[in-house]
């Protein structure tokens, strides 16, 4: 009979393309994953791994019996859902991925509301930015992504997922305390062509989404300094080095030195919790959406931190 873990540990090399992938995913090491394949090949009978480089690939035995794994894993989970859903409880393990102002905005609220209101599950949270996350829930390492897309960029969600709209986020511009603009009640970005920018690495979706948000107000970008998170961003515009666009969740506490504008034509990014319609019936899945969903309820109502969800 085959082993269903090792099983896993075929589908996990299948899905994510390599042996330290396939640890990272099962949260194992990759000595633990090399051991697991061995043996499977053992109760098989087949070679089912190659060296490729210094890398593996699957044989075609291997790609056969991947195949197959991922179908009764497959089955397995539905299975699982099943008696969950039969039972009732809200037991086991959720695994939850955010990007970082969502994880800084809604985690908190959201992990302490389940451990309040169901002890028995275990919450798993990491910080994950929108594609990668989305990713990571098609292939079963985690069972609810909260992403995001923008009011002029939508983000697009594979077959199979389901997904539920949390709030609307409004986006400011962050100025130096002393930018000519900063008495303003509200301005336009094609006001700030002059200024450079503050803004996300090359190949961050959030530096396309700038990008393309400000050549569609008639401004050529001239982007001066890049950083990931957004309150390193903030503290570059404190010191003079550019403005940027921060949306409102998860910014607080905002340097001194640091005036927000809010925009004439708002920007909102749209956040949804994203999950496999598979994992429907799960209450633990249909509880930590609605943890979320009260999270984005409550920083709606925050001082008007966001814009009310649907606004």
């Amino acid at each position: 009979m085959l082993n269903l873990e090792r099983l896993r540990t075929l589908d996990a090399l299948a899905r994510h393309g390599s042996v330290s992938g396939a640890a990272e995913g099962l949260h194992v090491t990759t000595s633990a994953v090399s051991q697991q394949l061995s043996k499977l090949e053992r109760e098989v009978g087949q070679q089912l791994v190659t060296k490729r480089g210094r890398g593996v690939r699957l044989t075609d035995a291997g790609m056969l019996l991947a195949d197959h794994a991922a179908r009764i894993l497959s089955q397995v989970e539905l299975a699982q859902s099943d008696i969950e859903a039969q039972r009732g409880q809200v037991v086991g393990e959720v695994r939850i991925t955010g990007f970082p102002t969502a994880a800084r905005g809604l985690f908190p609220a959201t992990v302490s509301a389940l451990r309040r209101d169901h002890p028995d599950l275990s919450v798993r949270t990491r910080e994950l930015e929108p594609e990668p996350g989305i990713h990571h829930v098609v292939r079963g390492d985690v069972d609810v992504a909260v992403v995001l897309d923008w009011s002029n960029k939508r983000l697009p969600v594979p077959e199979g997922l389901t997904r539920v709209h949390l709030l609307d986020d409004i986006a400011d511009v962050a100025l130096p305390a002393d930018h000519p603009l900063a008495g303003r009640a509200e301005l336009d970005l094609a006001e700030l062509a002059d200024d450079e920018w503050v803004s996300w690495p090359e190949g961050e979706a959030c530096r396309d989404w700038l990008v393309f948000t400000l050549r569609s107000a008639g401004v050529e970008p001239r982007i001066a300094h890049t950083a990931y998170e957004h309150h390193t961003q903030l503290v570059l515009v404190r010191a003079g080095l550019g403005v940027c666009v921060t949306p409102r969740l998860g910014r607080d506490p905002v340097p001194d030195g640091v005036v927000l504008v809010p925009l004439r034509h708002r920007l909102h990014r749209h956040i949804h919790a994203a999950w496999r319609e598979d994992a429907d019936r799960r209450p633990s899945v249909r509880a930590a959406v609605e943890a979320l969903r009260a999270a984005g309820e409550a920083a709606a109502r925050a001082g008007g931190a966001v814009a009310a969800a649907g606004g």
